[in-house]
């Protein structure tokens, strides 16, 4: 909506342009209540939430995931779930844009990066679960394995999207100590493509752990470390009973660094979201916020 004031013409924007994580999943995969299982599910929330963009993250890291059954033939069922969120995601060419997935500790993993960034509907980025795949930035082995990966994705132009947060199930470690390791040997690999920190370094619950990695990247942008040059943060987070300290971290990272997400139906989201103690003006940088990855989408 747009109102002229004189020479003053001011764009009020009653939602976000882009809803920066979302998912698409099979009914086989029992997915929680609410989430969309197909593109035309998704469309019609994003329609009622009037939100015309949407990342859709592939779920296909799910079938390499070290702590479930195995699944047979698990590398046609990767690149299976990865083609059919491509194609979901060409239903709607100008609305939504399908990111490639992997779990980075599986042998084939460099075999469907390089896949998926010769695909057209699949380039655009890549998504890694480091606690559906139990990474361990403890584990030198994870480590090079990552960074090469990180490479790989830089080599061919791919957004890194990324849920860092360690295994919760299972209680693997996290804090400072992973992320000042995330900082200092994965973002190298990848200072050419923007990287996007899912649910502000949680598993999706701002805890304590989740805090103290969270300020290993707000001390690196204080610093203007050359590093965190292009890292943004999505904010599809529970902040529980303390929204004012997820405030006081969004305005120490920077509001232009923070991207809407909400990886559930994006209108009950941004109505939660707008609970927090933020200014108007703070809430439409983040309305207007758009990812590199999702410019071109018209």
């Amino acid at each position: 909506m747009r109102f002229a004031c004189g020479l003053l013409v001011i764009a009020i924007h009653a939602q976000p342009l882009v809803d920066h994580h979302q998912h698409l999943l099979r009914s086989a995969l029992n997915p929680p209540v609410g989430i969309a299982l197909t593109a035309q599910d998704l469309i019609a929330q994003m329609d009622q939430a009037n939100i015309r963009r949407a990342a859709v993250l592939s779920v296909a890291y799910m079938m390499g995931n070290p702590n479930r059954p195995p699944v047979d033939k698990e590398y046609e069922r990767v690149k299976a779930e990865n083609n059919w969120t491509r194609d979901q995601a060409k239903l709607y060419p100008t609305r939504l844009r399908a990111i490639c997935s992997v779990n980075p500790m599986k042998e084939y993993a460099p075999a469907e990066i390089a896949r998926c960034a010769a695909d057209p509907g699949l380039r655009a980025g890549l998504k890694l679960h480091f606690g559906n795949s139990d990474v361990d930035l403890n584990d030198l082995t994870h480590v090079i394995k990552l960074q090469a990966v990180f490479h790989q994705a830089n080599r061919h132009h791919m957004a890194l999207i990324l849920h860092i947060r360690a295994n919760v199930d299972h209680n693997r470690p996290w804090g400072a100590k992973q992320a000042r390791v995330f900082l200092e040997r994965m973002l190298p690999q990848a200072p050419n493509v923007p990287v996007q920190i899912a649910h502000m370094a949680s598993a999706g619950s701002l805890d304590e752990a989740s805090d103290d990695a969270l300020m290993v990247f707000v001390n690196a942008i204080r610093a203007n470390d050359q590093r965190v040059n292009r890292l943004f943060f999505d904010i599809s987070v529970d902040w529980g009973t303390n929204p004012d300290l997820l405030v006081k971290r969004l305005r120490a990272i920077g509001l232009n660094r923070i991207l809407y997400a909400s990886d559930s139906p994006p209108g009950p989201a941004w109505q939660k979201l707008q609970t927090l103690p933020l200014t108007p003006a703070e809430f439409r940088t983040i309305e207007r916020n758009v990812a590199p990855y999702m410019r071109s989408l018209h």
